[in-house]
Parts: C-alpha cells; sequence; structure tokens
C-alpha cells in the first residue's frame, strides 16, 4: 500500500512539473508576443523605389515607429516583377522581424505560367491595405489629348504606340492586354522594375505613354495627363478623367497591395503584424494622406485572407486564361 501510495505521489508531482513547464511557457510565449517588435523591422519591398509599394510604405514608417518605438527599415530587392524577391521570402528568417511586400494579381498570376521561384500558396499574406486603380497616361505635352487619340494612332500604325509599366503578368500588362483587346489595337509595352521606373520612362520620352493608376497621376499631376480610368466611377482628384465604361471600353481593375512574411513565421506574431498594420490603416492622418496621393483604402486583416485569395483567384483565372497564360 504504501508503495502505491508513494507511487501516486510521484506520478502527481511528475504531472504538475509537466504542467507547470507548459504553463511557463504559455506565458513566455504570450509576454514575448506581448512586447514584440522590441527592435527594427526590415520591410523589403520586392521593386524598385519610387513605386506604389514604396511611397505606401514610406507613409507607413511614421505611424508604425509612433506605435512601436521601432523602425520599418526599408529595402528592395527588385527583379521579374517582384518574382526575385517573393521566391526567397521563405529562405528569410521567420522571427516577425522580416516582412515583405506582396501584390495583386502579380503573386496569383505569375505561378500560373512558367515557374517563377515561388508558389502562391506559400507566401503567407498577412495584410491588404489599399489598392489603385488602373489608368492609362500620357504627358501633358501628348499628342494624344483622348483615349481615342490614342486609339487612333495606334489603328494606323499598329504596334508604334508605346506603352511603359510595371513588369510582366502584373496589373499595368493584364490592363494593356484588356484594352488591346477592347479597343481592337496593338501596341507594344514595354515592362520595367516597378512603376517608378515605368513613370520615368514616360517622363523621359522612351515611351508614348503609361499604363500607371491613379496614385501615379496624382503624384505627377503636373506633368501629365490621365486619358481614363479602370474604376466604376470617376475617381475624385480627376473629376474630369472619363472612366473606361463610360467610353464603352468594360474595363475595371488595379493593384492591390499587401505584405507577408516567411512561411514559418509563429501566427501570434502573423497576427500581431497584421492588426500593427490594420491599426496605421484606420489612422485618420494617415488615410487622408493616402486618400490624396489616389489610393483606395481597404482592410483585409490576417484572419480574412483566405478568403480574399480565394476570390481574387477566381478572378484572375479568367483574365490568365484570356492572356493565354493557363489554357
Amino acid at each position: 500500500m504504501r508503495q502505491i501510495r508513494f507511487k501516486i505521489l510521484k506520478t502527481v508531482a511528475l504531472l504538475g512539473g509537466l504542467l507547470s513547464a507548459a504553463t511557463f511557457a504559455g506565458l513566455a510565449t504570450a509576454a514575448g508576443v506581448e512586447d514584440f517588435p522590441d527592435r527594427n523591422i526590415q520591410y523589403i519591398i520586392p521593386f524598385g523605389p519610387g513605386g506604389e509599394s514604396d511611397i505606401s510604405a514610406r507613409l507607413q514608417q511614421k505611424y508604425f515607429q509612433e506605435i512601436t518605438g521601432q523602425q520599418l527599415i526599408i529595402q528592395y530587392m527588385a527583379g521579374g516583377g517582384g518574382a526575385v524577391g517573393w521566391s526567397q521570402l521563405n529562405e528569410m528568417d521567420g522571427d516577425g522581424y522580416t516582412i515583405m511586400g506582396t501584390n495583386l494579381p502579380h503573386i496569383i498570376l505569375k505561378p500560373m505560367g512558367k515557374d517563377p521561384g515561388f508558389k502562391t500558396a506559400d507566401l503567407k499574406n498577412f495584410y491588404y491595405f489599399h489598392y489603385s486603380p488602373d489608368a492609362l497616361i500620357v504627358r501633358n505635352d501628348s499628342p494624344f489629348e483622348t483615349l481615342d487619340d490614342l486609339i487612333a494612332a495606334a489603328k494606323e500604325a499598329p504596334g508604334s504606340v508605346t506603352v511603359s509599366g510595371s513588369g510582366t503578368q502584373s496589373a499595368n500588362d493584364i490592363a494593356n492586354r484588356r484594352f488591346e483587346s477592347l479597343a481592337d489595337v496593338t501596341t507594344t509595352y514595354i515592362p520595367f522594375k516597378g512603376t517608378g521606373a515605368a513613370v520615368t520612362a514616360l517622363l523621359g520620352g522612351q515611351v508614348q505613354a503609361e499604363w500607371g493608376y491613379t496614385t501615379t497621376a496624382a503624384n505627377h499631376d503636373d506633368k501629365v495627363r490621365v486619358l481614363a480610368v479602370a474604376a466604376e466611377h470617376r475617381h475624385p482628384l480627376f473629376p474630369d478623367t472619363p472612366t473606361f465604361k463610360e467610353l464603352g471600353y468594360d474595363m475595371t481593375g488595379g493593384a492591390y497591395r499587401g505584405m507577408a512574411v516567411p512561411k514559418d513565421t509563429p501566427d501570434d506574431v502573423t497576427q500581431k503584424l497584421s492588426g500593427l498594420f490594420q491599426q496605421i490603416n484606420q489612422n485618420p492622418e494617415f488615410r487622408k494622406k493616402m486618400q490624396d496621393l489616389g489610393f483606395v483604402l481597404i482592410d483585409v486583416p490576417y484572419v480574412q485572407l483566405n478568403d480574399f485569395m480565394a476570390e481574387r483567384r477566381a478572378e484572375y483565372e479568367q483574365v490568365a486564361r484570356e492572356m493565354g497564360i493557363i489554357d
């Protein structure tokens, strides 16, 4: 009997120790997440400087520091229309201190074609915060006063109208191909490493037009003219610019922007990051700055991203078939 009692007591003591250890570990993890971040975070933009992703990140910096006391250290990893960065994300430390910008439709369309080095499902997106409608833009001194002027030139000499954009299989590439199909014209699309490089090509006279966004036009409103906007309604910053729909072309769309972490980043840390950037997105001062630049704000936190991505994928699969990316 005494031996049995001793074994019972020993078992209880052992279980108590295990429970105490588990409880302590849980408290330590909770405390770690509560204190996160306790140092600066590296924010990688997979495009060149000067584009919409860069502009957004620069605006987020101030508010991130106000909330956390830490800084967002912005770096660039341009190449392949974002593929160079996305293909390397999961090789980086998954401790929450490295995040990377992600863009739609890029991260869905690219893996549908040839292997870009990453799969959509491998990217652990944690927040999507805005989109910017596509816009066809020319310089102020362009002979193309209207969309009809550009279309007429493209019909007269197929391929003669040169158009810049951000990468291949990007929102800009999609917009150009859809426009060519709807208007029955052929242009020469020249992809650049980011919107910043694409607009520089336009302003420098390397191309005649650019597939950019309302944000691009807002940032260079004294130098460019917007021929049409791919939105349901006219953008408040450009009340005199018609939508493509108004002009008879059923075109709406643009680029969505968000961010991801390496896939082995713990979910509690990922959720914390999502909440921090959601808090930034809800700041009235930040919202006004973004809207004045031409962005349209959205709010898609980590817990809603599976549904959001599924909806976008269904939409882009149809576009991919039209572009011949998939059968």
